[in-house]
């Protein structure tokens, strides 16, 4: 099966080389002529077109993948199902709920897949550290701590929680595999008027969970980290490292601390992004419902259109 890709930029890059990779890439579409100039030399035997429309055109390619700007993602995935294609689009699904159901709907009544580019999802390490949780590995889950902080890259239109954030929140509610009743936030605009750098958002789910995120594009160091802290003890994943770290360390009924030291227990292996495209093409090929489908997407816009209207004190 051949799939086009729909922008080419920085990301889409790294798209178009993987699903060259997979033996998928059947055409590409970049507005950009130098860009396409020298994808022209690295994919010569690949058709290059100037606009999506005449890609969608094409009868012999059967899905795309989006890789717009997020602004663009409804438009583009949504001209996409009505032309008939199936559909893998770059995070975030749209910038708004509304639009993102409506994906959702036209997908279904098309019968065409539509998936998300929840990338961490496809890290090995997460699904691990579900089946550990439902294992009962950590007891009582009590809170859940993540971290995703650097400098840049800095957008004009999305703010930084719909761009980084998305990652974790995707991973968040795949993990407790539910919706949060409560959320708090609060960010901070320095760089541009009303496009937030630095986010701090809080989450009560009706299980009494706590979920703490801090996203940043103005940040010292490069940090990516999800702790999980439960009764039997703490988990850390590195996602920079790709270590699982398991502390054994928890209060007891007497509030007595227990420090029974640390280990890692997984260590991530292979590339997320190549997973995560060949489960594109196979859910596709298979008629299956994908791992980050339309559906699990409008949940995580639904909770970032929530917190930007609490950012922006609406």
């Amino acid at each position: 099966m051949k799939v086009g890709l729909i922008g080419a930029g920085n990301w889409g890059r790294n798209l178009a080389r993987t699903l060259y990779e997979l033996e998928g890439l059947g055409a590409i579409a970049e507005i950009d002529p130098e860009t396409r100039a020298d994808l022209a030399g690295i994919y010569p035997d690949i058709p290059i077109y100037a606009h999506h429309r005449e890609l969608l055109s094409a009868s012999d390619i059967l899905a795309v993948v989006i890789a717009t700007p997020a602004a663009t993602h409804y438009e583009v995935a949504k001209e996409a199902l009505l032309a008939g294609k199936h559909v893998f689009v770059e995070k975030p699904l749209a910038l708004r709920t509304k639009e993102a159901e409506e994906l959702l709907d036209l997908a279904r009544s098309k019968g065409r897949t539509l998936m998300v580019g929840h990338l961490l999802l496809y890290q090995p390490a997460i699904p691990w550290i579900k089946q550990f949780i439902r294992s009962g590995g950590l007891g009582k889950i009590w809170s859940i701590h993540q971290e995703r902080l650097k400098l840049g890259t800095v957008r004009t239109v999305e703010n930084v929680l719909w761009s980084f954030g998305v990652h974790d929140l995707a991973v968040l509610l795949y993990l407790t595999d539910l919706e949060p009743e409560e959320i708090q936030a609060q960010g901070q605009a320095t760089i541009q008027k009303d496009i937030e750098d630095d986010v701090y958002l809080h989450l009560r789910f009706p299980n009494g969970l706590h979920a703490h995120l801090h996203v940043s594009w103005l940040w010292p160091e490069r940090q990516r980290r999800l702790t999980i802290i439960g009764e039997k003890g703490m988990l850390v994943f590195d996602e920079i490292n790709g270590e699982v770290m398991l502390h054994k360390k928890f209060v007891d009924p007497r509030l007595k601390e227990v420090d029974q030291g640390s280990e890692v227990i997984f260590k991530a292996h292979g590339d997320p992004l190549k997973m995560e495209l060949k489960h594109f093409l196979d859910c596709v090929a298979k008629g299956e419902k994908p791992l980050s489908d339309g559906e699990s997407a409008v949940r995580v816009v639904r909770v970032l259109e929530k917190a930007t209207e609490i950012l922006k004190g609406a």
